[in-house]
C-alpha cells in the first residue's frame, strides 16, 4: 500500500461530490485492517483484499475484521 494513495482518493472523492457523479472509490492492492480503516476514512467504498484475507487462519474473520475497519473510518 502506498499512502500517496490516501490524497488520490482525496481528490477522487471531491471531485465526484462537486460533480454530482454516482460513482464508487475502489482501492486493490495493501489492503488490510489498518489500510481499510485509513482508505475508509478518505472515501474508499471498495476495498479488494487478498492477502489479508487468504493468508489468515479464519477466512471469515478476516472478512469481518476488515468490512468493521472500512466502516469504522466512513
Amino acid at each position: 500500500f502506498e499512502m500517496d494513495t490516501l490524497g488520490k482518493i482525496d481528490h477522487l472523492r471531491e471531485r465526484i461530490q462537486t460533480q454530482n457523479i454516482d460513482a464508487e472509490i475502489e482501492v486493490d492492492g495493501g489492503i488490510n485492517q489498518e489500510t481499510a480503516a485509513l482508505v475508509g476514512q478518505h472515501g474508499a467504498t471498495i476495498l479488494v483484499a487478498g492477502t489479508a484475507i487468504f493468508r489468515s487462519d479464519d477466512l471469515q474473520s478476516a472478512i469481518i475484521a476488515l468490512r468493521k475497519a472500512a466502516s469504522s473510518g466512513q
